[in-house]
């Protein structure tokens, strides 16, 4: 990751918050989102959280088939339900789209491109899929994007599995399609620490978006996050 923002490229804060709970990240997205002024830096916020599914807005809850010991919550990203655990890489992009003068559909096109790129880099062939969001290995999604765009400035992101255990996706529809196969880097011959491909994520988002990594300084990630933002409910109230 370059520490040094390349001349005339916008820096891109990146933040890696470790393992943590969904519910207390995603209330710290929306504050700082809300809080964003024009001069605010872009940020992204790398995380592995713990067991969750989530029900984005067009999520209906027949697709969450048997949850069981794992929660649920309703959030305010597009999409239907997915699946979050140990061994994914979450990557929460805050960007503001009309200072990169993008809109939201070339922003998706661009999240998808460098999830295709990083793979590249281990020979792992990737594609988009019409009509379906994220990116596909052979058939089977590598990769969930679920978005929110609030005051042309984004959250929420995408979801990168890289080795994990990929049994809670046979509890739901994934995306709300049923018997939907997923996979893994790892499954597909690429590495299996997120510690390794996270710089190379890092460097293929910078670089879609025209922006330069700046690695935040890992004590100051967000402490807010522990304790400053309301219990969330199972079902995604406060």
């Amino acid at each position: 990751m370059d520490a040094v923002a390349a001349a005339g490229a916008r820096p891109l804060v990146v933040r890696d918050l470790g393992r943590r709970a969904y519910g207390p990240v995603w209330r710290a997205m929306q504050a700082f989102t809300d809080a964003r002024g024009d001069g605010t830096a872009d940020e992204l916020w790398l995380v592995e959280h713990d067991p969750v599914f989530t029900l984005g807005q067009a999520g209906k809850p027949e697709h969450v088939l048997a949850p069981g010991d794992i929660p649920v919550l309703k959030v305010d990203r597009g999409g239907q339900v997915t699946y979050h655990g140990p061994g994914q890489l979450v990557a929460y992009p805050l960007l503001d789209l009309r200072r990169l003068r993008i809109g939201a559909r070339e922003y998706v096109c661009r999240i998808e491109q460098a999830l295709i790129d990083t793979l590249s880099g281990w020979n792992i062939h990737a594609q988009r899929r019409e009509g379906a969001p994220g990116v596909y290995v052979g058939g089977a999604k590598i990769a969930a994007l679920g978005i929110r765009v609030r005051r042309g400035c984004t959250f929420h992101g995408l979801a990168f599995n890289i080795a994990m255990d990929r049994e809670p996706f046979r509890r739901i529809n994934p995306c709300g399609y049923a018997g939907l196969e997923t996979t893994s880097v790892v499954e597909c011959g690429g590495p299996s620490s997120l510690d390794v491909v996270a710089p190379a994520l890092v460097a293929a988002l910078a670089a879609q978006f025209g922006l330069a990594p700046v690695e935040a300084v890992k004590d100051d990630a967000l402490p807010r996050i522990h304790a400053d933002f309301p219990r969330i409910h199972a079902d995604g109230s406060d």
